[in-house]
């Protein structure tokens, strides 16, 4: 996943802070270069890219603003050449995923009878002859909308339409099955892309195969490693305060200072074998943390 190393913040927003990958900037001024028989003028290139942008950005706060809603946890948004990452992470349960997947794309869904409307009024007062360029840089980012649209709903892992597939199976089959649908899917629609990336010789399609590659098979791992982890022998009187599920037997926790594992809740916290403390233990079932005494049931006789 891309993340904010060599990216530039610059702005943020609601407390998200949102930053720009280096990379970005080359691509623009390639695709700028590159679209300059559209207009007259090479302005509404730029006005176009930044539009883009824009529209991007929107979406992914559209993820951001519902996983607040849903009482997840956000972080920044990192807008490189194949798109925008919103990081943000949502209570570990099929609605609340399925909500702050699926507001992103409904961003798009927002935005599309509002670009025909002003394409439809533009067209009938003239403009695609009076004002050409005006007219043209509507009607693309009406395209841009849609295109961006049906490629995040496609339903291939981890983009929106298949972590919304992800989110859905949830329900049905559980956690961790659903992740391996998910994945196995996407690795069918990797070969997809390839496909089309070759025949059409499209380099940034390629890349971003490569990327969707690389995700469904932390996507695969990561599946296996939760149904390797739901077959654990559970330790009575605790729960998780976030996905309320009682953690594995064992010595799962590893200690941040000498590597060595460790079982957090048979020793309070402490490492057994370097006798550091630490505030907080992470759910192997959510990833979320919480201090030890939140932990505790009513049950154990210590809450």
């Amino acid at each position: 996943m891309p993340t904010n190393k060599g990216a530039f913040k610059i702005f943020s927003l609601a407390g998200i802070g949102v930053y720009v990958h280096w990379t970005w900037f080359l691509v623009a001024f390639y695709s700028i270069q590159y679209r300059t028989h559209e207009y007259s003028l090479m302005t509404w290139n730029v006005l176009e890219y930044l539009s883009l942008f824009l529209i991007v950005l929107t979406h992914e706060f559209g993820h951001q603003f519902a996983c607040r809603q849903v009482g997840g946890q956000t972080h920044d948004i990192v807008l490189w050449p194949l798109g925008g990452v919103a990081y943000v992470s949502p209570p570990e349960r099929p609605g609340a995923q399925l909500w702050s997947i699926a507001a992103g794309p409904l961003v798009n869904v927002v935005l599309l009878p509002v670009f025909f409307v002003l394409v439809a009024v533009t067209s009938r007062f003239g403009w695609a002859d009076s004002h050409h360029d005006a007219h043209e840089f509507l009607r693309n980012l009406q395209s841009i909308n849609l295109v961006l649209l049906i490629f995040n709903l496609m339903p291939v892992y981890p983009l929106d339409g298949g972590q919304i597939l992800r989110s859905l199976l949830w329900f049905v089959v559980g956690r961790a099955n659903s992740l391996l649908a998910a994945s196995v899917i996407g690795f069918i629609g990797v070969a997809g892309l390839f496909l089309v990336a070759l025949l059409l010789k499209e380099v940034l399609l390629g890349v971003m195969a490569v990327f969707i590659l690389l995700n469904c098979w932390r996507g695969l791992a990561h599946a296996r490693a939760l149904a390797r982890v739901a077959k654990l022998p559970r330790r009575a009187g605790f729960a998780c305060p976030s996905c309320n599920t009682a953690p594995p037997l064992g010595d799962f926790w590893r200690c941040g200072k000498c590597g060595k594992a460790f079982d957090t809740f048979l020793t309070n916290t402490i490492c057994p074998h370097c006798g550091t403390q630490y505030g907080t233990t992470r759910c192997l079932d959510c990833g979320i943390s919480h201090p030890i005494s939140e932990w505790r049931t009513p049950t154990s006789g210590n809450a």
